[in-house]
């Protein structure tokens, strides 16, 4: 009895492992829910802020004629009438125009990208494809250690330093212009170009690189010829998503662009940006007036057009993906 029963085999504890299957799906289940959740609580976030910024963006066209925010007005300057565009919001006969602050915006971001883009880029690829391993663990924080210093300091730098550098090197009429702000935002955008521009570099497949070499091109040649071009939708991107964080910036188009709000095309001359007419007037307006109404218009603008820069560098990160089969 006892020789039968030893020899009779043990079943296997199918119990504890159907527990423990139960278990780690229960935890897969409840995290797929956790980060579905997060998902669409973004997605709410987002929607709310748009329904927020138009609804009171909207009630301004209730007070303020559509014509005013590109209104012009005719102005005597050394007894020579010129047709100008405002925005003075204080005053008997307040202006709204949009056309100063909307030129102010992209005097300072279109060169701030322009420069961020020429370093941000130059980075990306030395990470990607030239440096070594130790040394790219030391440059890549160290480069993206500049996304985390404050804006206002940089605001604080070109305010007290770099503005009179440039004006004494180019002789400029105004001390406090777009130049001086496109060349602080630059600084904070490079991180987000560099950083970007690396990871679409190393997206691309590496039997490229080794076929470009077969072919006998050396190092220099893939990368501009095969590498580059491979990855150009992501350094696309990179560019757009640079060009998004400088029309967003505020503290330092506050400090160093001068603030006047004058429709110019020279990136020498004091403007206005539209984050910093709504940092400046925002918390000084009565709520529900025109001006408070008409900045909140500003808002929406802003937020449109950072949208839509959005979804076009997301349409070129998906056809890179598209080309590269990831």
């Amino acid at each position: 009895m006892s020789s039968e029963n030893a020899l009779t085999p043990r079943p296997a504890p199918a119990p504890a492992i159907r527990t423990r299957s139960r278990r780690s799906r229960f935890g897969e289940a409840l995290i797929e829910t956790l980060l579905r959740l997060n998902g669409f609580i973004a997605i709410a976030a987002i929607s709310l802020i748009f329904v927020f910024l138009f609804k009171e963006g909207i009630q301004a066209f209730r007070t303020i004629p559509a014509s005013h925010f590109i209104q012009s007005q005719e102005l005597d300057f050394d007894n020579v009438p010129q047709t100008v565009r405002l925005w003075q919001p204080v005053g008997q006969n307040p202006k709204y125009s949009l056309l100063p602050l909307f030129l102010g915006s992209f005097l300072v971001a279109l060169p701030a990208t322009l420069v961020a883009t020429l370093f941000g880029v130059a980075c990306g690829v030395y990470l990607a494809e030239v440096a070594g391993k130790r040394t790219r663990e030391i440059v890549k924080p160290a480069i993206e250690l500049l996304a985390g210093v404050p804006s206002v300091v940089i605001g604080f730098f070109c305010l007290a330093t770099l503005a009179t550098l440039l004006q004494n090197l180019l002789h400029t009429t105004f001390r406090l212009n777009a130049m001086v702000g496109a060349l602080g935002v630059s600084l904070v955008i490079v991180p987000v170009i560099a950083t970007m521009t690396d990871d679409a570099l190393r997206a691309v497949p590496g039997f490229l690189r080794e076929g470009a070499h077969a072919l006998g091109a050396n190092n220099w040649e893939t990368i501009t010829r095969v590498v580059i071009p491979a990855g150009a939708s992501g350094l696309v991107a990179a560019i757009l998503l640079g060009m998004c964080r400088a029309l967003g910036e505020t503290m330092i188009v506050l400090m160093a662009t001068g603030n006047a709000a004058q429709v110019t095309l020279n990136p020498f001359d004091s403007v206005r940006t539209m984050t910093a007419t709504i940092a400046a007037e925002l918390g000084s307006v009565p709520q529900g007036g025109e001006q408070y109404r008409a900045l909140f218009l500003v808002g929406a603008l802003l937020f449109t057009l950072t949208f839509i820069i959005n979804l076009v560098a997301e349409l070129a990160v998906a056809r890179m993906r598209r080309r590269l089969a990831l």
